[in-house]
């Protein structure tokens, strides 16, 4: 499999799957790479009670926006990869998978991107990659001499493989929230986080954040909504509340063989450690293309690379558009780029 297009994207998930709605709409040759077996993206690894943090309705991608699960106010992570499957086939979008791509580099005046299914080119590649791969462990003191289990998000699944043990959650987020919820039915917890968790108010979901990520993109902010807080008050995380569970310690300074240790000399012994500390973007295929990359950053323009002008980056986070990383901001930044690229293959 190998062939020459006027546009490659990179990665099947919500943003590329955005890109490609546009990419079809506007006329241009197009074919999405897709490292995954199946549609969905990410959606199909999250673990099982992981929902989003908004009605259907204000989840859309662009065109066909997400139909309501029956039962769930908010839809299960099973409902997204079944929308994302069913957009992908809507549109006849043009997908290849499995197919990975391991290095994309400037042969002429195209990107060759070298692939597990043969050679491809392009005059512009758009890389959707995500996070997922590359899931983020700070390289504290004995981590390697801790003799429990230390899953990260990537890992978990359900709260089960922890039940009657002491399990430390570490991480300020959504996934520390959401986890730490159901993990503490089962097991006795503590959470731990390298600052203060910041809620969102209770009345505050997706329909909320949805409104101040569209005022960031009107006003060309590459802010997202972390100013409204860090974590939505989803009916677990609320519950958990309620049972006094939703206070966090601050983050310790090293592992021991069994458990961990502050900086004042206290000790806590546990079973595992949960890791819910975020991701890093997946862009190493892009390496040939020697970028300067800053804080796993690609400087852009919007979401076009300043070191290679042929190279958009969609999807990673608030660098590549406000809410890039959401289902609702892919669809913006897949715009605005498709709209940029037809520009310059006009030109």
């Amino acid at each position: 499999m190998s062939g020459s297009r006027e546009v490659l994207v990179l990665g099947g998930g919500q943003a590329g799957l955005a890109a490609g709605y546009y990419l079809r709409r506007a006329g241009l040759d197009y074919s999405i790479l897709d490292a995954q077996s199946q549609p969905g993206g990410a959606w199909r690894h999250g673990w099982r009670s992981l929902r989003l943090f908004s009605p259907a309705e204000y989840s859309p991608l662009p065109g066909w926006g997400m139909p309501r699960q029956e039962g769930e106010a908010f839809p299960t992570a099973e409902h997204v990869v079944n929308y994302l499957r069913a957009y992908e086939h809507r549109y006849e979008l043009r997908v290849h998978r499995p197919v990975r791509a391991h290095s994309v580099r400037a042969v002429g005046d195209e990107l060759q991107v070298e692939t597990s299914a043969g050679t491809w080119r392009a005059r512009y590649v758009i890389s959707a990659t995500g996070t997922w791969e590359r899931p983020y462990i700070p390289d504290l003191p004995g981590r390697d001499r801790f003799t429990g289990f230390q899953p990260h998000t990537v890992n978990y699944d359900s709260p089960e493989p922890f039940r009657g043990q002491r399990v430390v959650v570490v991480g300020g987020g959504n996934s520390a929230a959401q986890i730490l919820a159901e993990v503490s039915q089962v097991a006795d917890t503590t959470w731990v986080a390298l600052r203060p968790p910041r809620f969102m108010p209770d009345d505050v979901d997706g329909r909320v954040l949805f409104g101040v990520a569209t005022r960031h993109a009107e006003q060309g902010s590459p802010r997202g909504v972390s100013d409204v807080g860090d974590i939505v008050m989803v009916p677990s995380v609320r519950d958990a509340r309620a049972r006094g569970v939703l206070t966090a310690q601050p983050m310790f300074q090293r592992l021991t063989p069994g458990g961990v240790a502050w900086a004042s000399g206290t000790e806590l012994g546990c079973d595992a450690i949960i890791w819910c500390t975020g991701f890093q973007p997946n862009l190493a295929h892009l390496a040939p293309l020697g970028l300067s990359v800053a804080d796993d950053r690609v400087p852009t323009v919007g979401t076009r690379s300043v070191d290679e002008p042929r190279l958009f980056l969609l999807g990673y986070g608030d660098w590549t558009g406000a809410a890039s990383a959401t289902l609702v901001g892919a669809s913006r930044t897949a715009k605005a780029t498709v709209a940029e690229i037809s520009e310059l293959l006009r030109a």
